[in-house]
């Protein structure tokens, strides 16, 4: 088992353009099909942007991030990680209650999300924080080998 992180000592910042990069790094360590630092750029930029980043250790790097999007009432989480060295240590709980918090205030009822069926560290993360499951889109992620994970899609009432 991993050694614990003292969250004291993690840093959960409003992320802006000037994190993409690392959020791009983070993310290419994570996801088969990883979002380059322009897409995330892009992301960051837009008005309804909302997004966190989990920064530890000297120098400080970039342990997770969390990508969200606010439209009227809805939230909605596009992308969400933490970098495996820092994985299941509280960091990703941090960084999804630090969202959930900011969505409530920017007066969104619901949080939104869509993770793989095969995501089980994920769905102990989601259900333990109160997500329940709305809907499944069968067949929707790749795998290797050529098979398919079904997405399920959750929801957080705040």
């Amino acid at each position: 088992m991993a050694e614990p992180v003292d969250l004291k000592n993690v840093s959960v910042l409003w992320a802006n353009v000037d994190h993409a990069d690392d959020i791009a790094r983070c993310h290419a360590g994570l996801f088969d099909t990883p979002w380059d630092k322009a897409s995330v750029e892009t992301l960051l930029a837009h008005p309804g942007s909302t997004a966190l980043v989990a920064r530890t250790g000297y120098p400080a790097e970039v342990a997770g991030f969390i990508l969200g999007q606010l439209a009227a009432d809805e939230a909605e989480i596009l992308s969400f990680g933490v970098a495996k060295p820092f994985q299941r240590r509280g960091i990703g709980k941090k960084l999804l209650d630090g969202l959930a918090r900011a969505a409530k205030r920017a007066e969104a009822k619901r949080l939104f999300l869509e993770v793989a069926d095969d995501n089980i560290p994920a769905l102990v993360l989601y259900s333990r924080s109160g997500f329940k499951e709305v809907g499944r889109r069968k067949g929707y992620y790749d795998r290797t080998g050529g098979t398919k994970a079904d997405a399920l899609v959750l929801a957080l009432a705040l």
